[in-house]
């Protein structure tokens, strides 16, 4: 037995309305061939990948971060929150696949597979593998406040899950029939660890799959990584003690819901920064001569992503050309290079800062 999905109230659904409005606009906004969205994307990724690991307790810098989501660097054995968040990043590309897979079909073996993606790194705790004994959720103070079912339990479960995702409650809001996803594998809880991480990936993959956003613009984890003691308290007061699905799933699905909406308005009002933030910068390069590439440059050293590999692939241009590009911008003062050989990166500098946010 499932969680029945809930019916929603009419404020519930005026709050649909307007995130249907809302989506519509940041649709158009994120289709467009702007040149400052492959920055905005990468950022954006990284963001929501490092929220959704630090709930979890994995926290690695910024800069790290878009590296490792970006794939211009490696974790190495031992990082474990490098590896955390190489291994979530690895299960969102798998997640981009999956939603544009014209013969895509729910199995058990999607889910299993989309957890060792993420838990691979952590060879002890079964990645990809059903839990064989009791998981509970503790609490600050080493309490247990949520027993899941038994591990006998678990594939059957599982298998209800699956065939829900695959054909339940398919004429429900996509929003909402993702936060129902991942209250059903969360309640479950079938892996040993990983848990909160697979379920907000499967919310990931249902809402990709429902053709609304790209992964990395449909996603709640930012906000639930900023929210994340409330994220437990609506979960635990959802779900309760043990494993109850006669419980009413109505105030988690409203969690979700206003979550959805303050991450809208949220990429929508990044989206509009972005443009300006480029606009400003197309200034500057046009008041020296230089050609429109370097402005890549520039909004990348403003998200601390400038490399000159990351460069080059982005303004399709040789690594011979993006080392010239580069150090011309360090010689004008606006660049401050940071290493050296492949490490290398560039940083913005004050009078760079300053061009990007004056509005003249």
């Amino acid at each position: 037995m499932l969680f029945a999905t809930p019916p929603l109230t009419s404020t519930l659904e005026r709050n649909l309305h307007e995130l249907d409005g809302l989506r519509g606009k940041l649709t158009r906004e994120t289709d467009r061939a702007a040149p400052w969205m492959g920055t905005l994307r990468r950022v954006v990724r990284a963001t929501s990948i490092t929220q959704s690991t630090g709930i979890e307790g994995f926290h690695v810098s910024e800069h790290d971060a878009v590296a490792l989501v970006s794939g211009e660097a490696r974790a190495d054995a031992g990082e474990t929150d490098r590896q955390a968040v190489e291994c979530y990043a690895r299960a969102m590309d798998h997640v981009g696949v999956l939603a544009r897979d014209p013969e895509f079909t729910w199995l058990d073996r999607v889910i299993l597979d989309l957890h060792y993606d993420t838990c691979a790194f952590q060879r002890g705790h079964d990645p990809g593998l059903w839990r064989r004994g009791p998981v509970g959720i503790v609490d600050s103070r080493s309490r247990i406040v949520y027993q899941a079912p038994d591990a006998g339990a678990v594939p059957g479960l599982m298998f209800d899950v699956v065939e829900w995702l695959a054909g339940g409650d398919l004429d429900v809001h996509p929003v909402v029939r993702a936060a129902m996803a991942h209250l059903h594998v969360v309640s479950v809880h079938p892996f040993r660890d990983g848990n909160g991480r697979i379920s907000r990936i499967v919310q990931s993959l249902v809402l990709a799959r429902s053709g609304l956003l790209a992964p990395e613009f449909g996603s709640i984890e930012e906000y639930l990584g900023e929210h994340t003691p409330a994220y437990y308290e609506i979960l635990q007061r959802t779900h309760g003690r043990t494993y109850a699905p006669t419980r009413d799933a109505r105030p988690w699905v409203a969690f979700c819901i206003r979550a959805h909406l303050d991450q809208a308005r949220r990429l929508l009002r990044q989206v509009d920064a972005a443009a300006t933030r480029w606009e400003r910068l197309e200034r500057l390069a046009e008041r020296r001569g230089w050609p429109d590439r370097f402005v890549i440059a520039l909004e990348q050293s403003l998200f601390g992503v400038c490399g000159r590999t990351g460069y080059a692939r982005e303004a399709d241009v040789s690594f011979a050309t993006a080392s010239s590009d580069l150090r011309r911008m360090v010689e004008a003062g606006l660049l401050i290079q940071r290493g050296r050989g492949p490490a290398t990166r560039y940083e913005p500098s004050d009078a760079l800062r300053a061009a990007a946010t004056r509005s003249q």
